[in-house]
């Protein structure tokens, strides 16, 4: 890794400049990048203005005896366990207990469709997982296999025994 020119450590900022067809490289930590103006400073927290007023309008909503809530309504789901309102879920982001995934469900599913595509993980699985799971999918299969002799369904073995070949020829 390299050394930030003026103070030795190690360099987090590399700057490539070309002028007149001559390249000049600059590596720098981020403290002397920062002290040669090279760095913005940190962007100071955005205000999500409607996420506010929810929040703000949720204080002012009729107290929890005086009206029905409307149950197509999140702005009316409060975690009993810890007490978040959808608002103060809204402008933070954030979740307060396990709990809250079941009270929020209903707001939560289309939020993660959204950022997700999908509410199933079809990423990468670890590989000490897949190989478990392609053993136990091969033990199942020779059962099934086994119970498919038993029962003198030869049509149906033939088909089992040569998924496993397929399976055991793939590893």
């Amino acid at each position: 890794m390299p050394e930030c020119q003026f103070c030795g450590d190690p360099a987090t900022v590399h700057l490539t400049d070309i002028v007149n067809k001559k390249k000049r490289e600059m590596h720098l930590c981020e403290n002397c990048a920062r002290r040669q103006n090279l760095l913005p400073d940190a962007p100071s927290p955005q205000l999500n203005l409607p996420a506010l007023l929810q929040l703000l309008m949720s204080q002012f909503a009729p107290a929890p005896g005086s009206a029905e809530p409307d149950e197509g309504d999140p702005t009316a789901l409060t975690c009993p366990t810890c007490g978040l309102k959808y608002a103060q879920f809204r402008a933070d982001g954030r979740l307060g207990c396990p709990e809250d995934y079941e009270v929020f469900y209903p707001v939560l599913v289309p939020i993660l469709e959204r950022v997700h595509r999908g509410l199933q993980h079809h990423g990468k699985v670890p590989r000490a997982v897949r190989r478990r799971r392609e053993r136990d999918e091969l033990d199942d299969l020779k059962g099934q296999l086994a119970e498919a002799v038993a029962a003198e369904d030869y049509e149906e073995a033939a088909r089992l025994r040569d998924r496993i070949r397929g399976k055991e020829t793939a590893e």
